[in-house]
């Protein structure tokens, strides 16, 4: 038998010495030399300062001094400050239950002296002078500085090679540096910092507005393809930037999430962003945000892990709605419609180009039965041969009744461009050539290769792609069509032969907990033996697609997260499926009126600057790009 996997012989039981304690309370609090930089600026913000200094040799492996301009520590709590769980910033299971500072477990700086040689000089606003105490010797002498605090670290893991071994080149270590100050810079723009680096001046950011600091910080470019959030509620609130889907990054190196001044990582809130981004988004690109949420300390609770950066919330079911609202209702604004009034929040968008939404259009009420993809295709092309046999100076004249979904008896399928939308824009479309300022997205003048609509308008010339946009018209339509639905579910279609696969004990337990939720979702999921789920029905627009991995994702989700955003979320997808194959195609030759019909859409509906999938669905170039092009003025 290995020697590694014998049992140990019996031992007594033992008090574990306290620098051995110390150790162990270091390994989970220091990491890095970044570990030591947030504690140390925590600890100087809770002190009032107003300007922090961080003065690093060897990206801080060396040598880390920390300097600001707070309130001091009295000479005589000095040699308290480094013992353990010794903090002022608690003082009863209250106080922690609503803890509202940076620190307050008291560990840090006992921590980090078992590691390192640290060394404390601190004055406060009645002494004569500093006192300066070194960890290590324990000596306490006098000291030359301001009102304030400074805290020298140096040679981290001295004591520990092994762990000191684990340390990156002194460039990667500076990095995590700056990056733990940049982190405290954005939540607190009252504050100024500055951090040198073996004598050199690396980073400086000014006190400043809260919008000053978000563009010192995070750059000019961000702020650009950035839009501001806000929302409050009864119990939060949340404000901040969010990142245009297009400008979305390849790593998820700009998402800062603050709970009350703190910043943090936390799978509930990603999760409700990036639901929010679900259908913008192109693959795995990373969105970039700055979420703020504000909370009462009795709400949430920052004694979950020694790093603090893990919070849990009491209700995290109405964070996560928060944020995923505040980020959809940010990024459902039009861009498209520029000057074009956005709809409200929960009123049922205008899709059609007449400016009245028909929710019969992809539900039909008298057979309750939604328009299926093929039946969507269709009604594209009764309109392709109406058009065919129809000179668009008729219809300028007079009205042409929408052509009907063949299996529905209902009018053509969401955002289908049908004879009735080009009636409502045939006559502007004459006039629009004297005033292209008329409509934000111009008028079109050509089609190119089957694909691509080219309009002009004020700024110069609109490139959209005709099967990107028209895709996501009929996908808002067909998720506003499904809100309207008493029932909001989806149609199932039975499986003639279940689909049954091993499960786990948790599965199970999903499967059995959130059946009407999962019918919700067209998915009949039941247990067939102790081990085994079947699945007896599916989505009836997802026919031939694996069901199998369906139910495991959804169930999993499920487990996972809150069920009526899972249930949305899933519906959406489905959605987006059907509107995908119902969307215009590629090779589909438009009449100019058919164009002008899709632009008006684009310009009334949520999201229209991506499809379902997350790609860009037009693009602006100016005449100044044009004239750029072919050297003109020059």
């Amino acid at each position: 038998m290995n020697a590694l996997l014998q049992p140990p012989p019996r031992r007594p039981i033992r008090e574990l010495p306290d620098e051995l304690v110390s150790q162990i309370a270091a390994g989970e609090v220091v990491e890095r030399p970044a570990s030591v930089v947030r504690e140390l600026v925590d600890n100087a913000l809770d002190a009032g300062a107003a300007e922090i200094a961080i003065r690093l040799t060897g990206g801080g492996i060396r040598a880390i001094v920390v300097e600001d301009d707070g309130h001091g520590i009295a000479a005589g709590e000095l040699a308290l400050a480094l013992r353990r769980h010794a903090t002022s910033k608690i003082a009863s299971l209250h106080e922690l239950e609503g803890v509202a500072t940076m620190g307050f477990r008291g560990e840090a700086l006992a921590a980090i002296a078992s590691i390192a040689e640290v060394s404390i000089a601190s004055r406060t606003a009645d002494a004569a002078h500093a006192q300066r105490l070194d960890a290590r010797s324990g000596e306490l002498a006098p000291s030359a500085r301001g009102v304030g605090t400074s805290v020298e670290v140096r040679e981290l893991f001295f004591a520990t090679p092994a762990r000191r071994k684990f340390l990156k080149t002194e460039a990667t270590e500076l990095a995590h540096c700056i990056e733990a100050v940049r982190r405290h810079a954005l939540a607190r723009p009252e504050v100024g910092f500055a951090v040198w680096h073996d004598g050199k001046l690396t980073q400086q950011w000014r006190r400043a507005s809260a919008a000053q600091r978000l563009l010192d910080v995070l750059g000019s470019d961000f702020i650009e393809h950035s839009r501001e959030l806000a929302l409050e509620t009864a119990v939060l609130r949340v404000n901040g930037r969010s990142g245009t889907p297009e400008s979305a990054r390849a790593r998820a190196d700009q998402q800062y999430v603050y709970v009350n001044g703190r910043f943090v990582r936390d799978k509930l809130i990603a999760h409700g962003v990036r639901s929010a981004y679900e259908d913008v988004l192109h693959g795995g690109r990373q969105p970039a945000y700055v979420l703020f949420i504000e909370i009462a300390p009795d709400r949430v609770d920052v004694n979950v892990h020694p790093t603090k950066v893990e919070v849990r919330f009491r209700d995290s079911r109405e964070v996560h709605q928060a944020v995923r609202r505040a980020v959809e209702v940010t990024l459902a604004v039009p861009r498209a419609g520029l000057g074009v009034a956005a709809p409200e929040p929960n009123a049922t968008p205008p899709f059609g180009s007449g400016g009245t939404a028909h929710p019969g259009a992809a539900f039909d009420p008298a057979t309750r039965r939604y328009a299926s993809a093929q039946q969507i295709s269709l009604g594209l092309q009764t309109y392709a041969a109406l058009s065919a046999q129809e000179p668009p100076a008729r219809w300028a004249g007079q009205p042409v009744a929408a052509p009907s979904v063949p299996g529905t008896g209902a009018h053509a399928a969401p955002g289908v461009i049908t004879a009735a939308t080009v009636d409502a824009h045939s006559s502007a479309a004459t006039d629009a050539s004297t005033d292209d300022s008329t409509w934000p997205l111009g008028h079109a003048v050509a089609q190119i290769g089957g694909v691509f609509v080219l309009a002009e308008n004020a700024q110069g010339l609109v490139i959209v792609d005709m099967h990107a946009a028209h895709e996501r018209i009929v996908y808002e339509r067909l998720k506003a069509s499904l809100a309207g639905r008493a029932d909001a579910a989806i149609e199932s279609q039975p499986l003639l032969i279940p689909a049954t696969f091993a499960a786990t004990p948790h599965e199970i337990a999903t499967a059995e907990a959130q059946a009407d939720n999962l019918r919700a979702l067209g998915l009949d999921v039941a247990p067939l033996s102790a081990a085994v789920l079947a699945v007896r029905s599916q989505p009836a627009a997802l026919v031939g697609g694996d069901v199998v991995e369906l139910a495991r994702s959804v169930l999993a989700e499920l487990a996972q997260f809150d069920a009526s955003s899972v249930i949305q979320r899933a519906q959406h997808e489905i959605l987006s499926t059907m509107a995908c194959h119902g969307a215009v195609r590629a090779n589909r030759r438009l009449t100019l009126e058919e164009m002008n019909a899709l632009l008006r859409d684009m310009e009334r509906c949520d999201r229209a600057d991506q499809c379902n999938h997350g790609r860009p669905t037009w693009r602006q170039i100016t005449l100044r790009e044009l004239d750029g092009l072919f050297w003109r003025g020059r």
